[in-house]
């Protein structure tokens, strides 16, 4: 039975899970039935910080343009243009025992593609939610489940993995930004064209 959390909430993935070293990070949402000119198209990305909360190399900016993280512990599964069907929209696998020592956090996050355009916005998204597996046993470890807590936001932190210690942990975020992917870039210091 997967724990589930509400925003704010923290708990340790690895404490009572001796031996995890691989995970999937599983996003998925709903999107409103509102005409606004065109599909909807969200975008999960994963951004591995420092304990500054910055990235120290482009390359710590995994998402649908950069698949995987040089070391090979981030991999995104590829880019869902629609998120039609049922289970999870996107997924980011994370192999704990490869993540760079100075990457001490790892934050998922989801944008909506060109929403400034198309007039879309996370309050047109329900169901939001980030589950976390065991990648080799397929068991739920974790779930949290966003709530209809945006309205005008184009971009949220749907949690993150952080280290404390030796034990890897999750953090309920769910914080929405203004800005779409351009906002959470310059929160976490890539730099855009």
């Amino acid at each position: 039975m997967p724990i589930s959390l509400t925003k704010g909430q923290k708990v340790s993935i690895t404490k009572d899970n001796p031996g995890l070293k691989k995970v999937l990070i599983g996003l998925g949402w709903d999107v409103n039935q509102f005409d606004t000119g065109g599909n909807f198209d969200l975008d999960t990305a994963a951004f591995m910080v420092t304990d500054a909360g910055q990235i120290s190399q482009a390359e710590d900016f995994v998402f649908f343009g950069n698949l995987q993280h040089p070391s090979g512990s981030v991999t995104h599964l590829g880019d869902n243009l629609t998120g039609v069907g049922d289970g999870d929209d996107e997924q980011i696998e994370i192999d704990l025992e490869t993540v760079p020592e100075h990457l001490t956090h790892i934050a998922f996050t989801v944008t909506i593609y060109d929403a400034e355009t198309r007039r879309q916005n996370f309050g047109q998204v329900n169901n939001a939610y980030i589950r976390i597996y065991n990648q080799e046993t397929g068991e739920e470890l974790v779930c949290y489940d966003l709530g209809e807590d945006f309205s005008i936001e184009t971009a949220a932190i749907f949690g993150e993995l952080y280290k404390h210690g030796s034990e890897w942990k999750f953090n309920a975020i769910g914080a929405g930004y203004q800005g779409g992917l351009a906002a959470l870039c310059d929160n976490f210091g890539v730099e855009v064209e």
